[in-house]
């Protein structure tokens, strides 16, 4: 006998530009550029066991409800603009107690002098993701994605336990390179006067200057290092999760050209990588709920 279990639905990557004319500075043009994705269960046993859809809100409704809300929210924060569209389908829809929301943020930079140019800025991608449920309220979880970095050197790696099958050399001069995921977990989805930009830009200055600032022994000691001084610099949060994949630098031979290599020419590989993860929680977070679900 088989039983129904964990399930849900939605519409995946809603491809979102939101314009607001001439509300930023000086009566500039202000631009949001987003990948929406939902997600939605409840009481949905009906649809799978019978083929019954009477409690199933159509994912086609779910991406225009994306384009609608864009339109009557205005140019937010990506945060927000989840916590509300999350809210709304539990609150709408009787038979949907749990909405998940994803948004990617892809940045834009003005350029010209006339306050509707904008070149795309490529550097990361912004992330927000918001979970509400019904009965356990909302968590919100924000963060970036595909930002890489590279220090060129105040990097070591050395004193790893050896067996038959090791061949890589110590060193104690490395290019240290990764490409970073980041996610930080609120410690409330809301709170009064609430700036989800300030704290993505406070966060993510001190990303990357801990990552700038840090001599390193090995990234797994750069994973803690960066999410401790997040977690220090931005009261905001309660908890940081860190993906760092290892961007693999190797000494080119240019011995056979007559050449020396003192640490200048490098073979970039792209796989395999070395792939450190982690979490760094304060000592009062609370219970992360559904924030990873």
């Amino acid at each position: 006998m088989a039983v129904l279990g964990f399930n849900r639905y939605g519409k995946a990557e809603v491809r979102v530009v939101r314009v607001s004319r001439g509300t930023g500075p000086d009566g500039n043009d202000e631009l949001r550029d987003w990948n929406v994705s939902s997600s939605l269960s409840g009481n949905l046993d009906a649809v799978h066991l019978s083929g019954d859809n009477s409690a199933v809100l159509a994912t086609d409704t779910q991406k225009n409800t994306s384009y609608a809300f864009a339109k009557t929210l205005g140019v937010i924060e990506p945060e927000a603009y989840a916590l509300a569209l999350a809210e709304h389908f539990v609150s709408s829809q009787e038979a949907i107690t749990r909405a998940r929301i994803s948004v990617e943020d892809y940045g834009w930079q003005r350029i010209g002098t006339g306050g509707h140019s904008f070149v795309r800025s490529g550097q990361q991608v912004r992330t927000a993701t918001v979970v509400h449920d019904q009965d356990l309220g909302s968590t919100v979880v924000a963060g970036v994605a595909d930002l890489v970095v590279m220090n060129t050197t105040n990097s070591e790696f050395w004193g790893f336990p050896r067996d038959r099958y090791t061949t890589l050399a110590e060193t104690k001069d490395r290019i240290l390179a990764t490409e970073v995921t980041a996610q930080w977990r609120f410690r409330s989805a809301t709170g009064s006067g609430r700036d989800y930009g300030q704290v993505y830009a406070r966060a993510g200055r001190t990303l990357l200057d801990t990552f700038a600032g840090t001599y390193s022994y090995s990234l797994q000691q750069m994973l803690y290092t960066i999410g401790e001084k997040i977690l220090a610099t931005v009261p905001e949060l309660c908890e940081v999760r860190l993906a760092l994949p290892n961007k693999h630098h190797f000494l080119v031979d240019l011995a056979p050209f007559g050449l020396t290599n003192d640490n200048e020419v490098y073979l970039a590989a792209d796989r395999p990588y070395g792939l450190i993860e982690g979490q760094v929680l304060a000592d009062d977070a609370p219970d992360a709920g559904l924030a990873w679900t």
